[in-house]
């Protein structure tokens, strides 16, 4: 028997862009792909301690704003940080991250966190740099169809 599971995304969604990359997160496994795995979609200042400590995978999306992780993303990071930090090791995690440069800031920054946090990478941090380009909607679409099968096949 499968067991209902819980993707949790976190996206900080300043643009139109950025909403749709959210909204395609959220709505790319449908009932009838995957039908025991539930995704929550929350910014990051809506996202509580409760969220995460319910959550069996959680991806983060976020900006690069100045060579950095966007500070709604950092602040959630700050506020479920040690509430969750014992109850959560091994949490199954993945990243995007939308960068207008390189990335290379917000991506170190992030793994820094879920470092200490000790929750357990899936997959590298997904950069979509440079100008918008339209495989950046495919590309974390088919990160989240990746995370949802292994949450629902029990390899995460």
């Amino acid at each position: 028997m499968l067991t209902n599971k819980t993707l949790l995304i976190v996206a900080h969604v300043p643009s139109v862009n950025t909403k749709c990359l959210a909204k395609l997160a959220q709505q790319a496994v449908t009932p009838e792909l995957i039908d025991n795995v539930s995704v929550v979609l929350k910014t990051p200042l809506a996202t509580t301690v409760d969220d995460v400590l319910q959550a069996d995978a959680i991806i983060i999306g976020t900006t690069e704003n100045f060579g950095y992780m966007a500070g709604l993303t950092k602040d959630f990071f700050e506020r479920i940080y040690y509430p969750v930090l014992e109850q959560k090791q091994g949490l199954p995690v993945a990243c995007y991250i939308r960068a207008g440069l390189d990335g290379t800031g917000s991506k170190r920054a992030v793994e820094s966190i879920v470092t200490g946090l000790r929750w357990r990478w899936i997959q590298p941090p997904l950069v979509l740099k440079g100008e918008w380009s339209s495989t950046f909607d495919e590309q974390v679409a088919e990160l989240t169809m990746a995370v949802c099968a292994g949450l629902s096949l029990n390899i995460l």
